[in-house]
């Protein structure tokens, strides 16, 4: 008999990188069980929420089941429907963890469909100890904690903050898998084309939403450097502000780099994805701190080479000086990082490499470790157990 199985976090008509996983992990379980998305009707009120909006324009999936359902304030949403489900009685439930405001919601609805006896829960963390920090995180996150069965988180770094909370169920680290989603690679003078962009100048990208702790104004500062400016490299911006732009119009200003940066600050939806990925030649993640990236594994699914900053568990998907570099989050590193790659010719390198260095990310793999600590598995497959435990 099929597994019913729920999914609790983002998905259409919600936009961005988590509705974007949700879907794609979805599918990968549609091979073997009956799947529900349940998402938001409400996700963040729009006070809180930094960007344009919420929402995306593309078409509902049509092979997907979505229950548009839950509102994060609402706690007598919440009850309504976490009875919902209990009364449902899926065998699991996962919930999409990454970041503490959605602690209440999910941890009242969690308890409630437990009821049950039947149904297991566990949760993906991206992270529990967030980047922008608040008074409520550390209740909040400990109250949906205690209620799981198990967690697979997306980095070892929050492995180990599971262990500050006192969790001592089932926990397993498992790499974010392949965004194998946004279509094949183009040819460069074909994206360029679609972008306006000249196909015989050397492109860094920098993709995803703008905020602070991602270290864009590193990244600008490093584009000034002389070893940058030997290069004749032009850097494509390609996200949304999810903050004050002016700080970094500013520094482009201050270091005459309006002729080498080029600015695509709008959200870029799914389909347009591989258009900015083929455009480049390298991509480039200059975060002050993180966990981990879902974009390392966008650029891996388009065979593009990476900069990346030591920083949370960066460095752990991308091995420095196989698939590209891995350097200090200083704007002095990271430019020497990006001359090395150009000066050197490492594009062929680094692409030849990344067969063996992907091959770890797999969404069957990611199946086996949520059935492991859901405890609805005896025993892993022998991939799962190889080496990402």
């Amino acid at each position: 008999m099929r597994k019913k199985v729920v999914i609790v976090g983002p998905a259409h008509p919600l936009r961005g990188g988590l509705a974007t996983f949700n879907e794609r992990f979805a599918r990968e379980l549609m091979k073997e069980c009956d799947v529900t998305l349940c998402t938001f009707k409400l996700q963040y009120p729009g006070f809180l929420f930094p960007g344009q909006t919420q929402y995306t324009d593309e078409a509902k999936p049509s092979d997907l089941q979505i229950d548009i359902a839950l509102n994060s304030v609402n706690p007598i949403n919440w009850v309504i429907q976490g009875w919902k489900y209990r009364k449902l009685k899926p065998d699991l439930i996962i919930f999409r963890y990454w970041m503490p405001f959605f602690g209440p919601c999910f941890g009242t609805f969690a308890r409630i469909v437990k009821g049950n006896r039947h149904t297991r829960v566990v949760t993906i963390a991206d992270n529990v100890i967030p980047h922008e920090k608040r008074f409520y995180d550390t209740p909040a996150t400990r109250y949906f904690l205690k209620c799981l069965d198990g967690a697979v988180t997306m980095s070892r770094e929050v492995l180990e903050h599971l262990k500050l909370f006192q969790f001592h169920k089932p926990a397993i680290y498992n790499p974010h898998p392949l965004y194998d989603n946004f279509g094949e690679s183009m040819d460069k003078v074909e994206a360029c084309k679609q972008l306006g962009l000249d196909p015989g100048e050397k492109y860094v990208l920098f993709f995803g939403f703008i905020r602070k702790y991602k270290g864009l104004d590193l990244l600008l500062e490093a584009m000034a450097h002389e070893d940058v400016n030997q290069t004749g490299v032009k850097l494509i911006v390609a996200g949304e502000f999810y903050e004050d732009a002016a700080p970094y119009h500013e520094l482009i200003e201050k270091y005459q780099l309006k002729e080498k940066v080029i600015l695509k600050t709008q959200f870029i939806p799914n389909p347009e994805v591989r258009t900015y990925f083929s455009a480049c030649d390298l991509v480039v993640q200059p975060y002050r701190n993180a966990t981990q990236s879902g974009v390392s594994q966008v650029a891996y699914h388009f065979n593009k080479p990476m900069v990346i900053t030591d920083v949370g568990g960066l460095a752990e998907t991308v091995p420095d000086g196989k698939t590209g570099y891995v350097v200090a989050p200083e704007p002095i590193a990271i430019a020497q990082g990006i001359a090395r790659f150009f000066n050197n010719n490492m594009a062929g390198t680094f692409i030849a490499n990344m067969p063996e260095a992907k091959a770890p990310f797999s969404w069957s793999v990611l199946v086996q470790h949520i059935y492991e600590v859901a405890g609805m598995a005896e025993t892993a497959t022998n991939t799962a157990k190889s080496g990402l435990e």
